[in-house]
């Protein structure tokens, strides 16, 4: 029979809770550590050096986060760096790696351009004739400071006293030399707020380009693509170029051949040319009178296939008639006046 929970000893209860708690947490931390869970796909790569990368710092694309580093460790005479890259990215067989610096404190990324036509095999390592490490300027900040601090401050000023003492009989161009510099120094020296400025400004001018990264990668990848489709119908272009050479030797000689017969043909135009320049008042006169002519012939053949015309007074008609013989009514018959009558004859073409 089970017990009730109220009737159990709680301390256990306590105890099997915390733990199923405890470890919920720690499934939940690492859950992108589990490959079946996370994602992507595990690359490695082989490095000359560490360049002081660390573990889950970010791996790039075009300055696009695509994965980070999950292990680095000495592999004969290499580091090998396995970084997990998100899934539908794609990876060339030439594929190249490069630790960047992210920030001058020391935060780092790998770099990768997916070169090739084929795919990366993430079980091929991508070697070290295809990677690259950046230039630490810290450690060499460093090493310039411990350099510096070994330097004999004694003998450094004996050098420059002895160096002092020869030029001191030096040849007039060395002198001149040495007060060109100075006057150099100088003006660099008074013109330090300008430079200070022209620092500032190409910092901002460095930010804007920094903002604007992504444009100008567009920018860079769409002038790649205009000089694929260039490159891709080059035949095309050149046999273009072959044709209209070919079209402008067939002209040359078209035109030499029939030099004397377009000589003359060119005397005779420029010649009636000078007649119609000549009499262009005239002509302009002809174009002004054709125009009332068009109209009244356009009235008279637009009704169909005839013209529409007529003849006045084709029967002459006298203005008064004679006195007509008294009719059988007893009545006699007036004049009539008859005024010109119209006649209209249609006629065909």
């Amino acid at each position: 029979m089970v017990r009730p929970f109220r009737e159990r000893n709680p301390v256990p209860m306590g105890l099997i809770g915390l733990g199923v708690i405890v470890a919920g947490l720690v499934f939940a931390l690492n859950l992108q550590n589990i490959p079946f869970i996370a994602g992507g796909t595990t690359y490695n790569a082989a490095f000359a050096e560490a360049a002081g990368l660390k573990k889950d710092e970010e791996v790039r694309i075009a300055g696009v986060k695509v994965g980070k580093v999950t292990g680095l460790r000495l592999e004969r005479g290499h580091v090998r760096v396995d970084f997990r890259v998100d899934d539908g990215v794609r990876l060339g067989d030439l594929t190249r790696a490069e630790i960047k610096i992210k920030t001058v404190l020391g935060a780092h990324y790998v770099s990768l351009d997916p070169r090739g036509p084929g795919r990366q095999d993430p079980e091929r390592q991508i070697p070290v004739s295809r990677t690259a490490t950046p230039f630490e300027i810290v450690p060499a900040i460093s090493e310039l400071s411990e350099r510096a601090g070994d330097i004999d401050t004694k003998q450094l000023a004996q050098s420059l006293d002895v160096l002092s003492s020869t030029f001191e009989n030096s040849p007039e161009e060395i002198k001149g030399s040495l007060r060109g510099l100075r006057r150099l120094s100088q003006t660099i020296s008074s013109r330090d707020d300008q430079l200070h400025e022209l620092v500032g400004r190409s910092k901002n001018v460095t930010k804007v380009l920094a903002d604007r990264n992504a444009q100008l990668v567009k920018l860079v990848e769409d002038g790649d693509k205009i000089l694929r489709a260039v490159q891709a119908r080059r035949a095309v272009i050149h046999q273009l170029l072959v044709n209209t050479v070919t079209l402008t030797q067939q002209v040359n000689a078209l035109i030499s051949e029939n030099d004397k017969e377009i000589g003359p043909m060119l005397a005779n135009l420029q010649r009636v040319n000078k007649i119609l320049l000549k009499n262009q008042d005239d002509l302009d006169r002809t174009i002004r009178l054709l125009a009332p002519y068009g109209r009244q012939f356009t009235d008279a053949t637009g009704s169909g296939r005839w013209f529409d015309s007529y003849i006045q007074n084709l029967v002459p008609i006298p203005a008064s008639i004679q006195k007509s013989p008294v009719g059988g009514s007893g009545r006699q018959r007036t004049p009539e006046s008859r005024s010109p009558s119209t006649n209209p004859l249609p006629f065909l073409p």
